[in-house]
């Protein structure tokens, strides 16, 4: 218990393990009264898909002895950054019993979350924020969307053109068996288009999600579709192709409906290629999720970035990172061919031979990896010096509009 002393309340010290099965049933309490209530079906998907990140050291709990105050989860993914994957850490369940809020613990858990992506080898992390201040305060910064858009199904069906022009793209019932072909589809996509943002789930994750009884999952051989039906509507949780073909055959399909069902709500692409197939399109009727996101290890992130192969750069930055020293310091950043580097300018070529560095915080050099133009950062205060060519060079090379379609 807290002591009282004077007017200043000191709390046990907080300790942070990785959670077993036997703290599932606490964990389970704390997110219900964290995110509200699960069906039991639901509970019993949940215990599923954590069970197996357990031995895997992927669930950590802060603990007052043995009572479980709050929880972190880090969720292995691959994300796509101008077409090349990263090995990423989705930061999700972060949860605070609520008599025990405001005395440290989710500070005390994201620290923990941060050092675990890094010991497990992920060179960034993103996550969907309940509260800004607190994942701020940690190093992540908004950096992209999940935009959910509501389209007349009708619209829809005609994308298949007169007598089904697109019958002649195959596509099949799709199953957990299909988990590793899916997971391979995805990657090639999302390298054939340099998307940047997208995730895809390991074949672990794919195989429990593609059990659901509930949604109907098609397969072609450059796409697929999850959908499901909802309050007499359709509901898309996916729906990626990679040709004109492909995309008309999987939202032909799902429009099918649209004797019964006058809508189709989807997790899409800003820039998904069906907005602009559609006939008729004056204004979208969209709603956006925001995500946040983090370097994890500056170097690795930064090479395993892909960059536009047309964009040369070499210029200073200096970065701020109080909870990852390794990421602070001064470095050249280098990007050719395609590729890109960080290198310490000590052992490049000597501090200070670079002039004027553009400096930013952890949180500012995320949010640049991600896209935010570098004018937006100078004005909300995340990046300071450099020059406008420097501006230029930054934005040509990590200029996208990062997106997801899946919430974790």
């Amino acid at each position: 218990m807290a002591e009282a002393a004077g007017a200043r309340i000191v709390w046990p010290v907080v300790e942070i393990r990785h959670l077993t099965s036997d703290d599932l049933d606490a964990a389970l309490d704390n997110r219900r009264r964290a995110f509200g209530p699960l069906s039991g079906g639901a509970a019993e998907t949940w215990r599923k898909l954590v069970s197996p990140m357990l031995p895997e050291g992927r669930y950590l709990g802060a603990f007052d002895g043995s009572r479980l105050l709050g929880t972190a989860r880090v969720n292995p993914y691959v994300q796509w950054w101008h077409g090349r994957p990263q090995s990423m850490g989705g930061v999700a369940s972060v949860t605070v019993a609520p008599e025990d809020r405001g005395r440290g613990v989710g500070r005390a858990l994201m620290d923990a979350a941060i050092e675990r992506c890094a010991e497990l080898g992920h060179a960034v992390s993103a996550l969907y924020p309940a509260t800004t201040p607190l994942y701020r305060s940690a190093g992540y910064e908004h950096a992209g969307v999940l935009q959910r858009v509501t389209l007349p199904s009708e619209a829809l069906r005609t994308l298949g053109g007169p007598g089904g022009a697109a019958g002649a793209v195959k596509l099949r019932r799709m199953g957990p068996a299909d988990a590793a072909e899916l997971v391979a589809l995805i990657g090639r996509v999302h390298a054939a288009t340099r998307a940047s943002g997208p995730l895809c789930f390991d074949e672990r994750t794919w195989r429990l999600w593609l059990e659901d009884d509930d949604d109907f999952c098609y397969l072609a051989e450059d796409g697929f579709v999850v959908y499901r039906w909802s309050d007499g509507n359709i509901e898309v949780d996916n729906l990626l192709a990679g040709s004109e073909a492909t995309a008309r055959a999987l939202w032909s399909m799902v429009g099918s409906a649209s004797s019964v069902a006058k809508s189709v709500t989807a997790c899409v692409d800003p820039a998904d290629p069906v907005l602009w197939m559609l006939r008729e399109r004056s204004k979208d009727e969209v709603t956006q999720t925001r995500w946040m996101f983090r370097l994890i290890d500056l170097p690795a992130a930064v090479e395993g970035r892909g960059f536009p192969a047309g964009v040369r750069v070499e210029t200073p930055v200096e970065v701020t990172d109080s909870r990852r020293p390794g990421n602070t310091g001064a470095w050249l950043l280098r990007v050719d061919g395609g590729s890109g580097s960080v290198t310490r300018r000590d052992a490049a070529s000597g501090e200070g031979a670079h002039g004027d560095a553009t400096r930013l915080t952890i949180g500012g050099m995320s949010a640049l990896f991600a896209g935010v133009p570098t004018a937006t950062l100078r004005r909300a205060g995340l990046l300071t010096g450099g020059s406008p060519d420097a501006d230029d060079a930054l934005d040509a090379a990590f200029g996208c509009s990062a997106y997801m379609i899946d919430y974790f």
